[in-house]
């Protein structure tokens, strides 16, 4: 588990192609110390094990399932990523419970900048815009974020300086693809109703 508190943004060295899966490796000295092979590492919100660690570079394998339901696949050499490391029991929750299991993906559709914030907003199937509510948390390539408002065919949040200057949100522009994660409680809430009171609740 994650809390979607980005720790680091790190940089792609390389992108491999092995058939039907792709090995990545990602410079990212800030977060290699200490980790191991077979650790979890969040990379732009998708849950990846650490295959190789060498010298600060950090080496992944994405297979097909992964490739097709997040946007991995578009990472090429020098492409800037989020990066987490799995969250300590030991730990303060500062952001909320992030799986690391992307549920869609959705497109920047533009952004408008309130002074000094910055209004985000995506555009994402009805689907997954379904499982949010305002108020409630989002994770956006790996960001812990709030709802600030829900459309049938996407959201907004609002973004602060410090979000802007530590991920790689503020570099997006509109068009670019997101991975997109909704809070687990809220998934689990919507299964519960569908079962007992049936699909239109």
């Amino acid at each position: 588990m994650f809390t979607g508190i980005i720790e680091a943004v790190g940089k792609v060295a390389s992108a491999e192609p092995r058939g039907e899966v792709i090995r990545f490796a990602i410079e990212a000295p800030e977060v290699s110390e200490g980790v191991k092979l077979g650790d979890s590492v969040a990379v732009n919100g998708a849950c990846l094990t650490v295959v190789d660690v060498a010298g600060g570079v950090l080496s992944f394998e994405a297979i097909r399932e992964t490739l097709e339901r997040t946007s991995l696949a578009g990472l090429g050499e020098g492409t800037r990523v989020n990066l987490e490391r799995a969250m300590r029991a030991d730990a303060r929750l500062d952001g909320h419970i992030v799986q690391g299991h992307v549920d869609a993906t959705g497109r920047v559709e533009r952004l408008e900048r309130d002074g000094d914030d910055v209004r985000f907003y995506v555009a994402c199937d009805a689907e997954f815009a379904d499982l949010l509510v305002e108020k409630g948390s989002v994770a956006i390539d790996g960001v812990s974020l709030t709802v600030v408002g829900v459309r049938d065919d996407g959201f907004d949040v609002a973004l602060i300086p410090h979000t802007l200057a530590v991920t790689i949100l503020g570099e997006r522009k509109p068009g670019d693809p997101l991975n997109l994660e909704a809070d687990v409680l809220g998934k689990y809430v919507k299964k519960y109703l569908e079962r007992v009171v049936g699909s239109g609740a």
